[in-house]
């Protein structure tokens, strides 16, 4: 899985593609939300539009991601779900825990 890092007004995005899945994808997703927050990230959003598949690691280290970076008294929100991530979420009810945003226009809007 490849991670891209950009800021948008104030908003670190984090630009998903490949797959999340047990060994690399969850790896490399750990590391860029780390790297964020320790560079001071406190608005961090998850472009999941390029993420083709993603397994029970992968949402455990979103739910990860998200504690960091609650515990650190930022946010972390997720947007431009694919269908199968979207109802995996739903399935699972963490749907209801994250603010889940259509695009990554909106998901800025969010945090202002």
């Amino acid at each position: 899985m490849n991670v891209t890092k950009r800021e948008i007004s104030g908003v670190t995005v984090l630009d998903l593609k490949g797959k999340i899945t047990i060994g690399v994808g969850d790896v490399a997703l750990r590391d860029a939300v780390q790297e964020a927050v320790n560079s001071g990230a406190t608005k961090i959003l998850l472009n999941m539009e390029g993420v083709g598949t993603i397994d029970s690691s992968g949402i455990g280290e979103i739910v990860s991601a998200y504690t960091t970076v609650t515990n650190r008294g930022g946010k972390i929100k997720l947007c431009a779900l694919p269908p199968k991530v979207a109802d995996i979420l739903q399935i699972t009810q963490l749907i209801t825990v994250f603010d889940v945003l259509d695009d990554v226009d909106e998901g800025v809007q969010s945090f202002q």
